[in-house]
């Protein structure tokens, strides 16, 4: 496990390092991932908000808090079934979305997270995350729920759980119902994967 290990820790200590862009000069910490490393799932979100840049984790603020709850509520854990991540390491402020040159920035460290933790699926949460891995611009309200192929992995974008905080009715077809439908075909495409050949 040590030896799996050290090359996302060494990410982490040269992400820490790393001034490529300005938000390096507004961050309290960066943010690089929290969850296990030798997960089946990668989930991708915008870029940390400002419990995340205090904690130095991705998604545990009430967005986070609700995409947990929502992720166990289909089966996954997020700290033994995710890895988690973000398109941009550190805060931008105000919580604005990150620019294009910032997630230019700081994608040679999402790339090499992707490498290494090796995932064959990822959850994109949100139109950032689908854009700055992707490079579809649109609504996400038309990519979530489908499946994607994408460099012999399969991506499941979703609604960003920021969105679903916003719009809290569980109504069938509501925005928090659809999200929960997308999580359970991830837990059933990670079923199939864990399944006996």
């Amino acid at each position: 496990m040590a030896q799996a290990l050290e090359p996302l820790q060494q990410l982490a200590l040269a992400c820490a390092e790393c001034r490529r862009c300005g938000l390096a000069s507004t961050r309290a910490q960066v943010v690089v991932s929290r969850g296990n490393p030798r997960a089946r799932l990668m989930v991708i979100g915008e870029g940390p908000g400002a419990q995340e840049d205090e904690q130095g984790l991705p998604f545990v603020g009430r967005s986070g808090q609700l995409l947990d709850r929502l992720m166990a509520s289909a089966g996954i854990d997020s700290n033994r079934d995710a890895y988690i991540c973000n398109i941009v390491k550190c805060r931008p402020p105000g919580n604005r979305k990150p620019t294009a040159a910032e997630q230019a920035a700081c994608r040679p460290w999402l790339e090499q997270q992707i490498a290494l933790v090796d995932p064959p699926l990822i959850l994109l949460a949100g139109a950032t995350a689908v854009q700055g891995l992707l490079g579809v611009k649109g609504g996400i309200t038309g990519l979530r729920g489908q499946w994607r192929p994408w460099q012999g992995r399969w991506l499941m974008p979703i609604l960003h759980p920021s969105y679903l905080l916003r719009n809290p009715s569980e109504r069938p077809g509501s925005p928090k119902a659809l999200t929960q439908a997308d999580l359970q075909q991830v837990q059933a495409r990670l079923a199939q994967l864990a399944a006996p050949l």
